[in-house]
């Protein structure tokens, strides 16, 4: 790593910290494993590699794990195999029928697990780099604080157990923050939502609809969303609503029948929006061809343009990256996936507002952030700094001084 004088110099990284946790307790004891393909749903979840819904994959040390009758010194009286089983990846474990646990039979967990890091290489006020721990997380670290000053040059990414340090565990900090285009001429807004921008201009109400799955239905995006906007236009007088289904897709919805509880026509356009924003990072999941996911896009729109409301499309935030086909969470400016790139494309075809982001998302690296480290779930599930960018992708569509 190069120093404050442009040599070049060798730094020591601490590797990461094992944690021990002794006789966690399975109160009401271990399930059967559990007929999903989702590796946090298996089983019992262990509580050390546990964030939000989900256990983080790898960070359990699996041939630690040992599973007993009673709490203390007692050794493991329980035999995988056997007994139990457990999924080494996403720590979770369940028991075996026929074995010596018995439904309902409590039991105590001995494990260890390493959680993941995010240390900085800074350079101080004097002129020398140092290399700082920072706060230790299952699935968010934090990086360290600076003191006034300082700056920070890089960040180190342990993600959990690892053998050694590679170049992808290194995030130079390439930008400070997401380069904003100049504007030039009049902003998206007052080219794709004339009639947004209008009511917002006048007074007049504006019903704003947030559409889409458990990212909208977190609710946490939405109210940044809008206090930014009456900062803007502190004039307007707008409502925003939230009508989203977790763990589903715009598929669903459509398939909804009437007098379902999730019927599109009952649910969606009967509240007569005047803006709908749509986020549906499910979307990017479908197996379907680029023609299905038109046709049904073609779909949403003409239902749009019959009751009158205009529509911004937000490209989904990135998410754990083999679920995206990548390998790594730096140099990934180019989002992969091809529903993505149907977004953009759509959207410029029909002149819809397009709040883009997936390349904010694709750019944190250049910040010295693991895109990861944003996830509360570590998978995909945003915390308050990821709703922001969806936020901030939203307000970059209007124009920044209000007339």
């Amino acid at each position: 790593m190069l120093g404050a004088n442009g040599t070049c110099h060798e730094y020591k990284i601490a590797p990461p910290k094992v944690l021990q946790v002794r006789d966690e307790k399975a109160k009401g004891g271990l399930p059967e494993k559990q007929p999903t393909a989702d590796g946090w749903l298996l089983g019992f979840p262990l509580k050390g590699v546990r964030a939000e819904e989900c256990t983080i994959p790898g960070a359990l040390l699996p041939e630690t794990l040992a599973i007993k009758s009673s709490p203390g010194a007692a050794g493991p009286v329980f035999v995988r195999g056997r007994d139990y089983e457990f999924d080494a990846t996403w720590g979770t474990v369940w028991r075996l029928p026929g074995g010596k646990l018995a439904a309902g039979q409590e039991v105590w967990m001995d494990y260890a697990h390493v959680p993941q890091r995010l240390d900085s290489a800074v350079l101080t006020r004097p002129g020398q780099v140092v290399i700082r721990e920072g706060t230790p997380h299952p699935a968010m670290p934090e990086p360290p604080p600076l003191a006034e000053g300082e700056r920070r040059l890089a960040n180190i990414y342990l993600p959990g157990p690892m053998g050694r340090l590679g170049e992808f565990h290194l995030f130079p900090i390439l930008e400070t923050v997401y380069p904003e285009e100049p504007s030039r001429g009049p902003s998206p807004a007052e080219t794709f939502l004339p009639r947004t921008m209008a009511r917002l201009r006048s007074g007049e109400p504006l019903k704003i609809l947030a559409w889409g799955d458990s990212v909208t239905a977190a609710g946490r995006f939405q109210p940044l969303f809008l206090a930014h906007l009456r900062r803007r236009f502190p004039q307007a007088e707008i409502e925003l609503v939230t009508e989203a289904w977790p763990g589903k897709n715009t598929v669903d919805y459509l398939a909804e029948p009437p007098g379902s509880g999730r019927n599109f026509a009952e649910k969606v356009l009967a509240l007569k929006p005047d803006l709908i924003l749509s986020e549906f990072v499910n979307d990017a999941s479908l197996r379907e061809s680029p023609g299905e996911t038109r046709a049904r896009y073609e779909r949403i729109r003409e239902a749009f343009r019959g009751i009158g409301a205009e529509w911004i499309l937000l490209t989904p935030h990135y998410v754990k990256p083999d679920w995206m086909g990548l390998d790594r969470q730096r140099n990934i400016d180019d989002d992969p996936r091809p529903y993505v790139r149907f977004l953009r494309e759509f959207a410029q075809d029909h002149h819809i507002a397009l709040a883009d982001t997936s390349r904010r998302y694709g750019r944190l690296w250049r910040q010295g952030i693991p895109y990861l480290t944003l996830m509360e779930n570590g998978i995909n599930h945003p915390n308050l700094a990821g709703h922001q960018i969806l936020a901030d992708s939203l307000m970059a569509l209007f124009p920044g001084n209000c007339p």
